[in-house]
């Protein structure tokens, strides 16, 4: 075990030592306090930006300033995990900027978000998480307090990942790295811990605008900023009720989340593959068959979604994203070749 007379740095580098050994590929360190553009967040409830997200209206204090969640907290281990899948799935990120579903005669097919594919990133990050602050505190000699949160706490992690030089926060608001891109999770380690942190990593979008150009729905009003009303993923994932009919035929093939801003992003044009197998293509699949989600029961729905982030979307939402998808590959086959 080691002494408690390492210093904060020291501490540092053995726990990016540690989290490398558990096959974490980016760590860094963020001290907690107020994040940076605290403003710019509350302007953005504000404005109503969140859309029907009424649970990021909550706990706006912790949104704010992370280190509210855990009582004595002064950082935060920063953690990402590589989820991307190779070509051979059917995927092709690299390749086409504009691509749908492969099609099948009389059954077309809908797409899903490379991040889905797998099993539930909330339950793999936990456990490899508590498997690193075991590590830790084997190590460390010394009585801390640490709290685990995976993309569900009341914080916004992108801020902490930004902070703790993990990547940047880019034009599409994901955070990006110049080696892994954005297809990453994020998690995060609250602690009590004294510990050096890391500097954030300078912004490498550059004049680039192929995210924002893009975004089938013009959800970026700005550079850095969302509106999450016009948002793919917030359309199929988290919105309950009716689609605007302005953007139903603009959402293409997607029945659960998008991927366009990250599959034009030059950052992303060789994506490494996870080492993580539990975040392999897994049902409903990568491109699932419009009339069989029509069909879908409950006891179909719990079979298909039942371990998968894909159930955050309820079975009548899944309906109305395969039905939105069904009108469109239908208009696609009247419009004139």
């Amino acid at each position: 075990m080691t002494g408690t007379s390492l210093t904060p740095g020291q501490r540092s580098a053995l726990i990016r030592r540690l989290a490398h050994e558990h096959a974490f590929d980016r760590a860094g360190i963020a001290s907690l306090g107020p994040i940076p553009r605290a403003e710019y967040a509350l302007d953005w409830l504000r404005d109503g930006l969140a859309g029907t997200m009424g649970y990021l209206y909550r706990c706006r204090e912790t949104r704010l300033n992370p280190g509210r969640l855990l009582s004595g907290a002064k950082t935060a281990i920063v953690v990402a995990v590589n989820y991307g899948q190779p070509c051979g799935t059917g995927f092709q990120p690299v390749r086409r900027t504009q691509h749908s579903a492969p099609r099948t005669q009389h059954s077309p097919r809908g797409r899903v978000a490379m991040y889905a594919w797998g099993e539930d990133y909330h339950v793999v990050m936990r456990e490899r998480l508590e498997r690193l602050l075991s590590a830790i505190r084997q190590e460390i000699d010394q009585p801390f307090d640490a709290k685990i949160c995976v993309d569900t706490s009341a914080i916004i992690e992108r801020e902490l990942a930004a902070a703790a030089g993990i990547g940047w926060i880019g034009k599409n608001t994901l955070v990006l790295h110049q080696d892994l891109g954005s297809y990453f999770f994020l998690g995060e380690i609250l602690t009590t811990l004294d510990l050096e942190p890391d500097r954030p990593v300078a912004d490498h979008c550059g004049r680039c605008t192929r995210c924002l150009d893009a975004c089938p729905t013009q959800a970026f009003p700005a550079p850095y900023q969302m509106d999450a009303r016009r948002c793919i993923s917030y359309l199929t994932i988290e919105h309950r009720g009716d689609i605007p009919d302005e953007l139903k035929p603009r959402m293409g093939d997607w029945v659960f989340g998008c991927d366009v801003c990250q599959q034009v992003c030059p950052y992303n044009r060789e994506p490494p593959i996870t080492a993580e197998s539990r975040f392999a293509a897994r049902e409903p699949g990568l491109f699932p068959i419009l009339n069989d989600i029509l069909g879908w029961d409950d006891d179909d729905y719990a079979q298909q979604v039942t371990g998968s982030a894909t159930d955050r979307a309820s079975l009548s939402m899944w309906k109305r994203n395969a039905a939105i998808a069904l009108a469109n590959a239908a208009a696609n086959e009247d419009e004139p070749t």
